[in-house]
Order: structure tokens, then C-alpha cells, then sequence
């Protein structure tokens, strides 16, 4: 198993609980519903990712190294950048980042971009077979 995958998907999975609990606890009563589901938006997809890079983990030993670096990598980047704006977005009127939106706003399909990038580099990696040990 790839303990730096498993370091990282476990991180990122302790903050999207409690990202998710400050959300519904903390962030409810001064958010607008529409800014409340953009924060609870990136609290699924930090999760989601935190699992694919224990998924990563798993697979370590049947994907190459290089592979494996590739994706992890892209599924860091993926949420640092599409969650990680959208935390910022969703609260820029609390925390008086407004100005910011015009920035973080093309950030996130970036960062939605290199989710792209690692889910497609271990479809073709799989795909291939040969590169697979």
C-alpha cells in the first residue's frame, strides 16, 4: 500500500468531516442556501477524492510508480483547486473576499480539470494492461 496516498486521502477525508460538520453547524444560520450548498458541493468532492486516493493506495504495486505519482498528484491539485475555491466562493461575503470572485471563479474548473486528468490517466493506465504489474 502507498502510505503517502493513504496520508493524504485520510487528511483530506478528516477536514471534508470537518468542513462538512462546520458547514451544517456553523456556516447555516449566516449563509444563504445557495452559498451553504456551493460549501456542502465542495465538501463532496474533497470527500470523494480523499476515497480515490485511498483507492490510489490500494492499487500501489499494480500501477507503476510513475503512474501512481501522476494521479495522486492530479487528485491533490483537483481539490486544492475546485474545493478549495469553492470554500473561499461560497464564503467571500462573510469573510469579505468579494473581490476575490473575479480570481477563484476561473480557478475552480481547473481545478475540476486536473480531476479530470487523474481519474483519465488511470483509465488509460488500466486500460493499456501491459503498464499494470
Amino acid at each position: 500500500m502507498d502510505r503517502t496516498s493513504v496520508a493524504w486521502g485520510s487528511g483530506l477525508l478528516l477536514i471534508a468531516v470537518g468542513f462538512g460538520a462546520f458547514g451544517a453547524h456553523g456556516l447555516s444560520a449566516v449563509l444563504p442556501n445557495e452559498a451553504l450548498a456551493q460549501w456542502q458541493t465542495a465538501v463532496q468532492y474533497q470527500f470523494h477524492h480523499g476515497l480515490g486516493l485511498l483507492l490510489v493506495a490500494a492499487l500501489a504495486g499494480k500501477l507503476p510508480d510513475r503512474a501512481l505519482q501522476k494521479v495522486r498528484r492530479s487528485l491533490l491539485f483537483g481539490t486544492l483547486f475546485f474545493c478549495g475555491s469553492i470554500y473561499v466562493l461560497s464564503t467571500r461575503e462573510l469573510t469579505g473576499l468579494s473581490g476575490m470572485a473575479g480570481i477563484l471563479g476561473p480557478i475552480t474548473p481547473l481545478g475540476g480539470l486536473f480531476f479530470l486528468l487523474g481519474w483519465g490517466h488511470l483509465l488509460i493506465t488500466a486500460l493499456r494492461g501491459s503498464d499494470m504489474r
